[in-house]
């Protein structure tokens, strides 16, 4: 048999070695040699986190001056970008337009494949969502060179916006133009050229990445709480509730009154309880501290009032006098570190 052709540029297009008689095994041998493909996954982001970090970063500024994230992409790449887009708004209580999705063939893409939708020209999707110099697009192709993604990243940059790519395939000289490249290198999918696989669950985790380090920067969570959670299900008023009871020490009926005074919003509502001010002050001191519920809390120390004093105390120190055991080589061991032993990410 005459040996699979080689593609030095898009390594994702190449034959794995280690998969080339998955045909030939078991149900449990395909599974187990697919999860054993995929726990390369983390390991390979993890040597992309500078480039990572320095689009988070350019990301949490654009937010802090009102400006906006879009993703751009084709097929599963489009998804993707759609699917952490439809996530923040609940999450972290974000209006829809601060981050978005644009996949290519619209809307009907999301559900069904449209091929060649890849091949069209993106440049005028830019155009109708206006994007401007204020806002932030990431562009994800496992290939790195969709014409899709490509010509988006182009109008972006004419527009003086920042830009950038993530890819699971090195760079190239053809590469768009953009501000960072993120290249998560996953090496040949189990099934060769089957992006959704490998490099589809790399973009994912880069763009779990991407909006959870961002909103964290802007004040978004308090530790690990989602204190901006919009309340509008079952599931997030009960979250909202507990949120609230552990960062004032009220009992749920009590934390459900503030909650409901605070139009649902736990940060507000904790302000309320912990500061004893009502709902327009609590967004008043949350503005001064640049929605940094923290910054309110221990800058001054919260007053409390019966009932309201928080389970432990709250000596965390202000965000100007954050000292060495804020920083991330002092957070501490991991649970599952401790629970599991050493893990490999």
């Amino acid at each position: 048999m005459k040996a699979y052709q080689t593609n030095a540029r898009l390594i994702t297009e190449n034959q794995n070695p280690l998969t080339d008689r998955i045909d030939t095994l078991s149900t449990v041998g395909i599974l187990r040699l697919i999860n054993r493909e995929d726990a390369h996954v983390a390991a390979c982001v993890r040597r992309a986190v500078p480039d990572i970090a320095r689009a988070v970063d350019m990301i949490a500024e654009a937010f802090r001056n009102g400006g906006r994230l879009f993703y751009v992409g084709a097929g599963t790449s489009g998804r993707l970008g759609i699917l952490d887009a439809s996530e923040c708004p609940p999450t972290f209580g974000t209006k829809p337009s601060m981050v978005q999705g644009i996949i290519a063939g619209g809307r009907k893409a999301v559900f069904r494949a449209i091929e060649g939708a890849e091949d069209r020209d993106g440049s005028g999707e830019i155009s109708a969502h206006g994007v401007s110099s204020g806002d932030v697009v990431v562009g994800i192709a496992a290939c790195g060179k969709t014409r899709f993604v490509r010509t988006a990243l182009g109008e972006a940059r004419k527009r003086r916006s920042r830009t950038v790519l993530v890819a699971s395939n090195p760079p190239a000289k053809d590469d768009p133009a953009v501000d960072v490249r993120i290249s998560v290198i996953v090496g040949p999918e189990v099934i060769a050229g089957s992006t959704r696989m490998k490099a589809g669950t790399a973009a994912k985790v880069v763009l779990n990445m991407l909006t959870t380090a961002s909103m964290v920067k802007i004040g978004k969570t308090y530790g690990n709480l989602m204190v901006d959670l919009t309340a509008k299900s079952l599931k997030l008023r009960d979250r909202a509730a507990r949120i609230v009871m552990h960062l004032t020490g009220l009992s749920r009926p009590k934390a459900e009154v503030y909650l409901k005074r605070a139009k649902g919003n736990a940060k507000v509502a904790t302000v309320m309880a912990r500061r004893g001010v009502g709902y327009k002050d609590a967004l008043a001191l949350l503005k001064n501290a640049g929605g940094f519920l923290r910054g309110v809390l221990a800058c001054p120390r919260a007053r409390t009032g019966p009932g309201t004093g928080p389970r432990r105390p709250a000596r965390q120190p202000c965000a100007s006098t954050r000292t060495a055991r804020d920083s991330e080589q002092n957070v501490g061991v991991r649970p599952e570190a401790t629970r599991w032993g050493k893990t490999d990410c």
